[in-house]
C-alpha cells in the first residue's frame, strides 16, 4: 500500500466516491471509506441508483412499506434515493463541518428526462433540496442548453449545484458562466454566498472511448500515436479555462462578497481500455483546488500503486492544445466528438432510470399485500 490518496488529498484534489447504495451506508462502509481512505464526498447519478435498488440489498422493508401504501413508483425512486441521500449527507457532515461546507457533500441528480426541460429541472431541484432537507447536498443539473438557465436559477435560489455531463470546453466556459450570473442574482436577493457551492463535472474516460475508436478506425501509425491523450488534454484544457474564469474581475466583485468558487470536478475517471494504467485519469490530473469522484476499483488502484507526483496539470496546456489539434486535422471533429458523448450521456441516464422505474414497479406489485 502506498500513501498515495494522502498525497493526493495534500495536492488538493478532493476524493469523492462515485456510488452509493443502502448497504454500504449500513454495513458502516461509507464511514470506513472516509475514515481509511480520505474520501470527502459522494456521487449518485441515476446509473448508480439503478444498479443499488436493483440488488435489492437493504431496501425490502422500505419497498414493502411503500407498496402497502400504493404510492406511484416515481414516488416510491424518490422516497428511497433521498433516504440514501440523507443518510450518507449524514455520514459525511463532520467532513462538511470541518472543511466549511467545501466537501462532506452528497450529489442527487434531478429526474434526467427532464435534462432539456429548464423549468422542470429548476422545480426538480428545489423538491429535491427540499426532500433530503441536508445542508450539505448538491443537486445535479446536466450541462445541456436547456440546463444553463436552471443551473443559474438553482444557484440563485441558494441551492448548491454539482453541474454533470460536460464534455466540451465551450460548454464548460458556459456552465461557469451560468454559475457567475446565479452568484450575482443571489447576491442581489441578499442571499449568503458563502453558502452557496458548485462543482462543475467535467467527463474524462467517455472522450478517450469514443475519439480512439475513430482512431483505430483510421490505423496509420500517426493516428495510433495519439491514443489516450484527448480526455487528458480536455480535462487540462478545461483546468485552464477555470483558472482564467475565476481570476478576473467578474469573479473579483464576487470573491469580495464571500462566494466560492466553483470547483472542476473531474468524473468518468475508471479507466475503461485495459491498455492504459488503471490510474491514469487520477495521476495525470492532479492540481489544487479540483476533486476527482471515483469508482470503488479506482479509487483503491490508485490507494494501491498509484504515482502522485505533484501537479500534472499547470504548465501543461500548450501541449494539450497540441494533441486536440492533431486529433483534430487527422479529420476527427471534436465537437461532433463532443455533442455526440452529451446526446449519449442523457440517453444512458434516461435508459437507466426507465430501467429503475420497472424494476421498482416490479418490486412494489411483488410486495402489494393481497386485497381483503
Amino acid at each position: 500500500m502506498t500513501d498515495a490518496l494522502k498525497r493526493l488529498s495534500e495536492e488538493g484534489v478532493a476524493i469523492w466516491l462515485d456510488d452509493l447504495s443502502r448497504k454500504r451506508i449500513t454495513s458502516g462502509n461509507l464511514a470506513e471509506l472516509i475514515d481509511q481512505q480520505h474520501v470527502v464526498g459522494v456521487t449518485t447519478n441515476p446509473t448508480i441508483f439503478q444498479k443499488a435498488i436493483s440488488s435489492g440489498d437493504g431496501y425490502e422493508q422500505q419497498l414493502t412499506d411503500l407498496a402497502a401504501r400504493k404510492v406511484t413508483v416515481e414516488e416510491a425512486i424518490r422516497m428511497i434515493t433521498t433516504a440514501d441521500v440523507r443518510d450518507a449527507a449524514d455520514i459525511l457532515r463532520p467532513v462538511f463541518d470541518a472543511t466549511q461546507g467545501q466537501d462532506g457533500r452528497v450529489s442527487i441528480e434531478v429526474d434526467p428526462r427532464l435534462a432539456h426541460n429548464t423549468r422542470a429541472t429548476v422545480a426538480e431541484a428545489r423538491q429535491l433540496a427540499w426532500l433530503v432537507d441536508r445542508p450539505n447536498t448538491l443537486i445535479k443539473i446536466p450541462a445541456t442548453e436547456a440546463g444553463l438557465p436552471a443551473i443559474t436559477e438553482t444557484i440563485a435560489n441558494g441551492i448548491s449545484v454539482n453541474v454533470t455531463l460536460i464534455f466540451s470546453l465551450d460548454r464548460y466556459r458556459k456552465v461557469m458562466d451560468a454559475y457567475l450570473t446565479g452568484l450575482e442574482k443571489a447576491k442581489e436577493r441578499g442571499l449568503d454566498l458563502s453558502k452557496i457551492h458548485s462543482v462543475a463535472s467535467f467527463f474524462v474516460s467517455r472522450v478517450d472511448t469514443e475519439i480512439d475508436k475513430r482512431i483505430e478506425a483510421l490505423g496509420t501509425p500517426e493516428a495510433k500515436a495519439l491514443r489516450g491523450k484527448a480526455a487528458v488534454a480536455n480535462a487540462r484544457l478545461a483546468y485552464q479555462a477555470y483558472e482564467e474564469v475565476f481570476s478576473g474581475d467578474r469573479w473579483d466583485a464576487l470573491d469580495k462578497a464571500q462566494a466560492n468558487k466553483q470547483r472542476p470536478l473531474w468524473a468518468s475517471t475508471g479507466v475503461k481500455d485495459p491498455a492504459y494504467k488503471d490510474t491514469m485519469y487520477v495521476e495525470e490530473l492532479v492540481a489544487p483546488n479540483t476533486v476527482n469522484t471515483m469508482p470503488e476499483a479506482t479509487l483503491l488502484a490508485t490507494e494501491d500503486h498509484g504515482e502522485i507526483t505533484g501537479d500534472t496539470i499547470t504548465g501543461t496546456y500548450e501541449q494539450a492544445r497540441a494533441d486536440l489539434d492533431a486529433i483534430e486535422k487527422l479529420g476527427i471533429s471534436y465537437d461532433d466528438v463532443v455533442q455526440l458523448l452529451e446526446d449519449e450521456g442523457v440517453d444512458k441516464f434516461e435508459a437507466s432510470w426507465n430501467d429503475l422505474l420497472k424494476s421498482t414497479e416490479a418490486e412494489l406489485e411483488r410486495l402489494a399485500p393481497s386485497e381483503g
